[in-house]
């Protein structure tokens, strides 16, 4: 366990800072953007949060990280255990029935589930957020963050998140985060992004109709922002190293710099070892769990 991981006899109390899963702080990546860094703190605690979304307990999940609460799942039963270990084991090849997801699959909705996190853990439970893809294999849309005025009259921002677990930040990023962010930005993607902004909308006790009429703020360039999150190791885990990852980042003209933001999550030891590693603690995690079941 690295320095500053803690483990699983660890998460025995609530409402203390230190059960944040992560750490994110302010670093330098690059003059076109801002950065974050993101790193461990808890171990256990991320395992078991991966472990309940995984078993589609979004909800569970965005309580336990905003009241900094021990994470546990709402309820269980042994078939939603079972269907969260599938999704959260490596299958190499066909075989039925089904074990697990290619690495690829499993190890990216991992990464989306964290990026997940720690937007929650760092803006709260006022703002809107889409739920993480539950599905190892769904596509489309990683992320999307509303933050409304405080009569809830209109959006004030829009963030609209691409996340990816690669070995390969850098040409990922100029490849296919930027293609996608591209897309959204001149507005030819505009479709998911409004009715993923209806359904928060109408999640927030907002009407229908006013939802449907809000949501045209998420096209509007000038309350929008990016936010890539990237996997780095640590020889990356510098600012010459962040500021190269992003380097075509202000090729997103129009906007300021604070619209452009760059997550990194550094690993701290290899990438898919470690991912590896922490699907096993959310497995393991799942297998403890008891039935628990009252409707």
């Amino acid at each position: 366990m690295a320095a500053g991981e803690r483990g699983d006899r660890d998460i025995e109390q609530s409402g203390d800072i230190s059960w944040n899963p992560l750490t994110a702080a302010a670093c330098h990546a690059g003059a076109g953007c801002v950065g974050e860094r993101w790193t461990v703190a808890n171990a256990a605690q991320l395992a078991r949060l991966i472990a309940i979304i995984a078993m589609g307990q979004v909800s569970q999940a965005a309580h336990i990280v905003s009241s900094l609460a021990p994470a546990a799942p709402a309820f269980s039963f042994a078939e939603l255990r079972s269907e969260a270990i599938i999704r959260l084991t490596v299958q190499d090849g066909p075989q039925t029935p089904r074990i697990g997801y290619p690495r690829w699959q499993r190890d990216g909705f991992m990464f989306e589930a964290m990026s997940w996190i720690a937007a929650r853990q760092s803006h709260g439970p006022a703002v809107l957020m889409k739920d993480p893809h539950v599905s190892a294999t769904s596509q489309g849309l990683d992320g999307l963050m509303l933050v409304l005025s405080p009569d809830k009259s209109a959006i004030e921002t829009t963030t609209i998140f691409e996340d990816k677990c690669t070995d390969d930040p850098k040409s990922i990023f100029a490849g296919k985060v930027m293609a996608g962010f591209r897309e959204r930005h001149d507005n030819r993607r505009s479709a998911e992004i409004i009715a993923t902004a209806g359904a928060l909308l109408t999640r927030a006790g907002i009407s229908d109709e006013f939802a449907a009429r809000m949501a045209a703020a998420v096209t509007d360039r000038n309350r929008r922002r990016y936010r890539a999150a990237v996997t780095t190791v640590a020889e990356l885990d510098n600012d010459s190293a962040r500021a190269n990852i992003f380097s075509t980042y202000g090729d997103l003209t129009g906007i300021t710099t604070d619209q452009r933001q760059a997550a990194c999550f550094v690993v701290p030891a290899e990438l898919r070892p470690w991912f590896d590693q922490l699907g096993l603690q959310a497995v393991g995690y799942l297998n403890s769990l008891e039935d628990d079941l009252d409707v």
